[in-house]
C-alpha cells in the first residue's frame, strides 16, 4: 500500500468507460453542447484490465465504473466480467443514471458486478424533465425496479438543490423503501459542469437531519469506520439512508479516490485541474513496472484537499467557466466520473 503525504491510502479507483450521456442534467451538463473526447483515444477493454492490474498490486481493491453514462459503452458486461476474475478487486461497483438498466442488470449480474448505484434526483416526471432535459423517468423507475432484486443494498443517489427538488427527501427515502435500496443525498457540489452553482442552492447536511427529523422522528447516526462519503443514519424505524456532505463538511482527511478518464487521465481529486497521462506512456510500450512506477510517484507527492480549499475560498463563484471548460473537456464532471 502507498501513501500520499496526507497519509492517504491509493485504495478506491473510479473508471469512466465513457464521456458521453444520454441525459443532460443540469448540474453536470447543462450547456446545449460538449467537445467529445476523440474516440481513438478511448481506452480498450484489455488497457483498462491492464491499468486496474498495475493499480491492484498498489493497494487499490475497490473500482468503481463510471460514464458519462457507462451503459452506452457497447458489451460493458465483458469488461465487468474481466474484472470480476480478479480476485484482489474485492469491491466492484457501477454508478449509472439508469435509463438503460433495466435490458442490462442481468447481464451485469452475471458477469460479477458486486454493487450498483442509480442517480435518481426526483420522482416527479416534469421536474426530471427539466432537470434532465429528457423524458426518461418511466425508464429509470423500470431499471430500479428491475435491479433491486438483483443487486441487494442498492444505492439511489439524489444531489439536492435547493428550490428544485429539496421537498422530496421524504418521498425518495419512501421510495427507496420500497425497493430495499439505500437513498444517499449528495450536497450540490461546485465542480466542472454546475456553472450555475451558488452556496444558497446548497442545502446542507444539517438542514436534511432537521427536515427528516421533522417528519420521520429522531435519527440516529451509524457509527462504523468507514472511508466511504456517505454518513449513514437510522430512522425509528430502521430504514438507513446517507448524506454525502461533501460541500459544507468535506471528508478530504480520509478520500482515497482517484478517477481514471475514459482516455487514460489520472485525476488524483475531483476538483484537481490536471491529471497524469497513462494511456500515453501504456501506448508507447511502458512496462507495468514503469507505469506503476508513474502511479507511485505520483500519489505519493498528493496533497489535494480540493474540496476543503474551495470551502475556505472567500469568492466562492463557479469553480470553472463555461468558455473553460470548452477549451478542456477534461474539466467536466461527465469526462471524468464524477
Amino acid at each position: 500500500m502507498i501513501l500520499d503525504t496526507q497519509q492517504r491510502p491509493l485504495r478506491n479507483l473510479r473508471v469512466s468507460v465513457t464521456d458521453r450521456c444520454n441525459l443532460r442534467c443540469s448540474y453536470c451538463m447543462p450547456e446545449p453542447d460538449y467537445v467529445w473526447l476523440p474516440r481513438e483515444d478511448i481506452l480498450h477493454f484489455e488497457e483498462i484490465e491492464r491499468l486496474a492490474d498495475v493499480f491492484v498490486t498498489l493497494g487499490v481493491d475497490k473500482v468503481r465504473l463510471t460514464g458519462g453514462e457507462p451503459l452506452l459503452r457497447r458489451d460493458l458486461p465483458d469488461l465487468v466480467r474481466r474484472l470480476a476474475s480478479r480476485s484482489a478487486i474485492r469491491d466492484l461497483a457501477m454508478t449509472t443514471n439508469g435509463v438503460l438498466l433495466a435490458p442490462q442488470a442481468a447481464a451485469l449480474r452475471e458477469a460479477g458486478l458486486h454493487r450498483l448505484t442509480v442517480s435518481l434526483d426526483t420522482l416527479r416526471p416534469d421536474r426530471f424533465r427539466t432537470l434532465t432535459r429528457f423524458d426518461e423517468l418511466d425508464r429509470v423507475l423500470d431499471g430500479i425496479a428491475t435491479a433491486a432484486p438483483l443487486f441487494p443494498g442498492l444505492k439511489l443517489d439524489t444531489v439536492v438543490i435547493r428550490g428544485v427538488n429539496d421537498d422530496e427527501l421524504v418521498d425518495l427515502i419512501e421510495f427507496a423503501r420500497t425497493h430495499r435500496a439505500e437513498v444517499r443525498f449528495i450536497e450540490y457540489m461546485d465542480v466542472g459542469g454546475a456553472t450555475h452553482w451558488s452556496m444558497p442552492r446548497v442545502l446542507p447536511r444539517s438542514e436534511m437531519i432537521a427536515r427528516l427529523e421533522a417528519h420521520f422522528g429522531p435519527i440516529t447516526p451509524v457509527v462504523e469506520a468507514s472511508s466511504a462519503p456517505a454518513d449513514r443514519y437510522t430512522l425509528p424505524d430502521g430504514t438507513v439512508f446517507g448524506i454525502i456532505s461533501s460541500t459544507t463538511e468535506p471528508f478530504c482527511d480520509s478520500c482515497d479516490r482517484s478517477r481514471l478518464t475514459a482516455d487514460g487521465l489520472w485525476y488524483l481529486c475531483l476538483y484537481a485541474a490536471h491529471g497524469t497521462d497513462l494511456r500515453g506512456p501504456m501506448r508507447g510500450g511502458a512496462t507495468d513496472e514503469q507505469l506503476a512506477q508513474l502511479i507511485r510517484a505520483t500519489w505519493e507527492v498528493r496533497s489535494d484537499r480540493g474540496a476543503e480549499e474551495r470551502l475556505s475560498a472567500r469568492d466562492r463563484s463557479p469553480l470553472i467557466p463555461v468558455d473553460r471548460l470548452k477549451r478542456d473537456p477534461h474539466l467536466e464532471m461527465h469526462t471524468r466520473g464524477g
